[in-house]
């Protein structure tokens, strides 16, 4: 069992920046791929960024591409995500997702893939 606890979520001016931070408990992340999701009031949960269990590989969403930075801290048991010159579209519920049974390079982009899920933190951005 994994639990997870996002942190890091605030009010934000346009083109300012962010960092939200995910930690695990229960278990550590290795062996796990990470996902942040997001979820807009009246909107799907869509993916944002992904990382391998290695941490060598990432994947971003297109409207985050070069906005955002996904890492981790393995020692740590953290996976981070960067976020600069915010918009207010970005404003959403930020999700943190490990998904387990993964292979080294795996970069998990799907949801309904994901096996643990945090309760969420809330990223507003104002224009």
């Amino acid at each position: 069992q994994v639990q997870l606890v996002e942190s890091g979520g605030g009010l934000v001016q346009a083109g300012g920046s962010l960092r939200l931070s995910c930690g695990a408990s229960g278990r550590t992340f290795s062996g796990c791929a990470v996902g942040w999701f997001r979820q807009a009031p009246g909107k799907a949960r869509y993916f944002v960024a992904g990382i391998s269990w290695s941490g060598s590989r990432t994947s971003y969403a297109d409207s985050v591409k070069g906005r955002f930075t996904i890492s981790r801290e393995n020692g740590k048991n953290t996976v981070s995500l960067q976020m600069n010159s915010l918009k207010p579209e970005d404003t959403a519920v930020y999700y943190c997702a490990a998904k387990t049974r993964v292979g080294y390079e795996h970069v998990g982009e799907i949801a309904d893939d994901f096996d643990y899920w945090g309760q969420g933190t809330q990223v507003t951005v104002s224009s």
